[in-house]
């Protein structure tokens, strides 16, 4: 589930403007005016206007100024033209965002303002952010898979033409290279990903690629390379972005994908639906050209599994991104729940208790148990696994929790763990790709992310903050070095105990063997009892309608 370490923190440094390098360097740099140099400009100005006045043998006394041609209609023209230029020229200033110390501040995701308004028949790109690369092509758009390009074909004439190496007119206007995936800052995944040239051409070059499929819609194209098959990046540089991108959309969008799993597009069917209403085209696999409008090449990203509503048409935030989920797996669990109800049906066995009485008595511990505020613990199948697992559901039921114990494989579908956890009050686990899940949690559950040794700052930045931002109450456990089973491979005083920090610092080889691979989490549950306490009395609240503070 982990990225390379170092290159996290260095690219979350840049993003608060600590660091500031080759990123800055790719960015335009305008000088802002300086006030300075505005005042000299009115002061020649308005030395031209006066000079008159100053080269004549008398002083310019009051009644010499009110005689002078100062006041004549030309000299007034001269005036106005002089402040209408200098407020032009401040507001012009301030408009294009001139900073007064260097770079123009581009927002990784100011996607809108910058290609928002193509003109039919260009091309236009982002290259701002530091996570992703978004393409604008609009006019006739076609693909064409086998040499991995996209072209769109313009009337001749537009633009400065490009010529081929024989010297003879190909008609290319523009092209551009793009790998449309969201992680554009590391370089290592990113040599992984296929990339894809748009070529702007003249329309004479269209016959040569007549349209197998029309489609009356834009596309979307974008990787499901990379980390795929990791649920935190499925959900992080695909899923969200994906939503992003095309929510606005309203499902009239085909999607093209770059690096096709058909075991992907199964898993995310549920999701899938509910963003485009058109059959997904693999675009290796496809070797028709098919035709757009209009295509947008690679996917708009915010932040860790979140949404800023900033950047987003009508103000849509994570809260409707986790809306959305509701629509698109209520179907498939009203069908589960269907299924169990008939299984439970053919496996109903004839009893001495009555039917009637049956059915009340179940009835009765239904009740029972829904009156319990319901936490699922979500268990790891390799490292970082708690070794008192069973203590730790005890002490939940003693609590007076209703316990659900999941360990999801990848085979799980997730509209059976969406169910459980949107029906959930708390979610317990182990700081990794699982802890995803969150996001299938209804607003204001609790989330106890137990978190070992060496991993303070990812489990507070994946998961922890975009927990907050979708309104979880969200509690953080970090371990003391007692309850890590490194703390039995290690002398008390050894840094891997006592200063994570410097180990991580060494590099993500070390962070990865250590703290990742090799570590499993023993709980002291007299400490993390008084945690899910705080949860269990938190959660109470909340049916009853006194919820008012977030937990820290």
């Amino acid at each position: 589930m982990f990225k390379k370490m170092v290159q996290y923190h260095r690219y979350h440094q840049w993003k608060k403007g600590d660091v500031c390098l080759d990123v800055c360097e790719n960015n335009k740099r305008i000088a802002r005016p300086k006030l300075l140099f505005l005042i000299l400009l009115s002061f020649i100005s308005f030395s031209f206007i006066l000079a008159p006045l100053f080269f004549t043998s008398a002083p310019p006394t009051l009644s010499v100024l009110c005689k002078f041609p100062f006041f004549s209609s030309l000299y007034i023209y001269c005036f106005l033209f002089n402040i209408f230029f200098l407020i032009f020229f401040v507001v012009l200033a301030d408009s294009f965002g001139f900073e007064d110390e260097g770079v123009v501040s581009t927002s990784s995701d100011v996607f809108a303002s910058v290609c928002s308004s193509v003109s039919n028949g260009s091309i236009c790109c982002d290259r701002s952010s530091i996570r992703s690369d978004i393409c604008v092509m609009k006019g006739d758009v076609r693909t064409i898979s086998a040499s991995s390009t996209i072209t769109l074909y313009r009337s001749n004439g537009y633009g400065s033409q490009v010529f081929g190496s024989s010297g003879e007119n190909d008609e290319t206007f523009q092209l551009e290279k793009i790998k449309p995936y969201t992680r554009k800052w590391e370089k290592s995944v990113m040599d992984t990903i296929d990339e894809l040239d748009l070529v702007s051409k003249g329309e004479n070059s269209a016959t040569r690629h007549n349209c197998d499929v029309q489609h009356d819609v834009p596309a979307v194209f974008f990787s499901t390379g990379g980390y795929t098959g990791n649920l935190y990046h499925e959900f992080n540089d695909g899923i969200m972005p994906l939503y992003i991108t095309s929510q606005h959309l309203n499902k009239k969008v085909v999607f093209v994908i770059l690096e096709y799993h058909d075991w992907w597009i199964s898993k995310y069917e549920n999701i899938l639906t509910h963003l485009t209403e058109y059959p997904i085209i693999d675009f290796r696999g496809d070797n028709r050209t098919h035709c757009f409008p209009e295509a947008v090449v690679g996917l708009k990203i915010h932040d860790e599994l979140t949404i800023d509503a900033s950047l987003m048409g009508r103000n849509k935030t994570v809260r409707d991104f986790r809306d959305m989920l509701d629509r698109a797996y209520l179907p498939r669990i009203r069908g589960l729940i269907q299924e169990e109800e008939h299984e439970s049906q053919l496996r109903t066995n004839i009893s001495a208790v009555s039917p009637s009485a049956k059915m009340k008595i179940a009835t009765t511990e239904e009740k029972r148990e829904f009156k319990k505020p319901k936490v699922v613990i979500i268990a790891r199948n390799d490292s970082r696994a708690i070794l008192n697992e069973d203590s730790l559901v005890k002490m939940a039921r003693d609590i007076g929790f209703q316990v659900e114990f999941l360990r999801p494989q990848r085979t799980t579908e997730l509209a059976k763990i969406y169910r459980a956890l949107n029906s959930s009050d708390v979610m317990i686990g182990v700081h990794g790709a699982a802890m995803t899940h969150f996001l299938f949690m209804r607003p204001d559950s609790a989330f106890i992310q137990i978190v070992p040794l060496g991993t303070d700052w990812a489990a507070d930045t994946y998961y922890g903050q975009p927990a907050r931002k979708l309104g979880l109450r969200y509690i953080g456990y970090k371990i003391l070095p007692q309850e890590s089973s490194l703390y039995n491979e290690y002398e008390k005083s050894d840094p891997v105990l006592t200063d994570p920090d410097s180990v991580n610092n060494r590099g993500w080889e070390f962070t990865k063997k250590i703290y990742l691979d090799r570590q499993n989490v023993r709980l002291n549950l007299r400490r993390f009892h008084k945690r899910l306490l705080r949860a269990y009395y938190y959660s109470i609240a909340k049916k009853n309608g006194h919820v008012h503070h977030q937990i820290q």
